[in-house]
């Protein structure tokens, strides 16, 4: 069996997931009238000190695209980094969800916008009718090179969306990562949001994500869209006794910290081979394909990234004698 540095979605459901999901199964009112479902706001909002409005949704994908409808109208633009996971991996739900609306690509090192990036995507814009005008900015927290933003980089983008009269949405599907890594607030880590997508699956959970809204008449549209979209499950319960079941004595940030403590062993062994810092768990190295094929030959799965790069990625139950080993192979390459 290979020793598993694919993806954190490959990695095993939590069993406090496991255990809250059977506990959940007995008889309750359907959608989101149950008592789990109900729960959330309280929950969400102690832990982010201030109100929220949460609604569960399957998938990533769903969450993103959900928080943005009710940000753009469908002749609005959401600008975002050229590499944000809702430009490069989302097949075009953005604009399926939106109906239309357009992601204006901006720039930065890392996978990270900053005010001079979005800045520069917003002056090429003419203001006039013929050119699409952004209505949000999407963050990925921790973005797609695993890098996160600091609590004052945070700050300045929330400041930035304001001066430009914009929504700020935060793709989460790493927060927890982030927030491990930072060892900041929740809510440092997403200042200034309207919306943050609360990464649950990656990090031990089945099929739940949490829409966590700081607006709350954004809320109140989203739960249209969210039934709209078919997205509304019967059974909300299960989704919800997930979440619930993170937030249980911290349990997001535990696992949280078990896969970045194993990418920080994966890159202090990796040394100059690192493309980035590691600042959650993600790991990008530069390696020949031979190199990549000496290392899967010893039973180690990962994906290749581009030419010449590969990509590491630790879970909440990476076995700490897995990590040493591909340390101690990264080393003897």
């Amino acid at each position: 069996m290979a020793m598993q540095f694919l993806s954190d979605n490959a990695a095993a459901v939590h069993p406090k997931v496991w255990e809250a999901m059977r506990a959940a199964d007995a008889p309750q009112p359907p959608y989101d009238n149950d008592a789990l479902s109900l729960e959330l706001d309280a929950k969400f909002t102690a832990l982010f000190g201030r109100p929220c409005a949460v609604l569960w949704v399957a998938t990533g994908t769903a969450a993103n695209c959900l928080a943005l409808a009710t940000m753009v109208a469908p002749h609005g633009g959401v600008i975002c980094h050229r590499e944000a996971h809702i430009e490069t991996d989302e097949c075009g739900a953005p604009g399926f969800y939106t109906h239309g609306a357009k992601l204006i690509l901006a720039e930065g090192e890392g996978a990270k916008l900053t005010p001079g990036t979005i800045d520069a995507a917003i002056g090429a814009i003419r203001k006039d009718v013929h050119q699409v005008q952004p209505h949000a900015i999407s963050v990925t927290q921790a973005s797609e090179y695993g890098r996160a933003y600091q609590r004052a980089e945070m700050a300045a983008i929330a400041a930035c969306a304001v001066q430009h009269g914009l929504k700020l949405h935060v793709d989460g599907a790493r927060f927890a990562n982030a927030v491990a890594f930072l060892e900041c607030t929740p809510w440092e880590a997403c200042q200034g949001a309207s919306a943050l997508s609360f990464g649950c699956v990656k990090n031990g959970g089945m099929s739940a994500e949490a829409l966590v809204f700081f607006d709350m008449e954004l809320a109140d549209l989203a739960r249209l869209r969210r039934k709209r979209a078919g997205h509304l499950q019967s059974k909300g319960r299960f989704l919800a006794a997930q979440l619930l079941a993170m937030l249980e004595n911290d349990l997001w940030l535990e696992n949280a910290r078990a896969a970045n403590a194993a990418a920080q062993e994966l890159g202090q062994a990796a040394a100059d081979r690192l493309m980035h810092p590691v600042e959650a768990n993600e790991l990008f190295l530069t390696m020949t394909a031979p190199e990549r094929e000496a290392l899967r030959a010893q039973g180690f799965s990962f994906y290749d990234w581009g030419d010449g790069a590969a990509r590491l990625v630790t879970a909440w139950n990476t076995d700490p004698l897995h990590a040493a080993a591909l340390a101690a192979a990264i080393t003897a390459l």
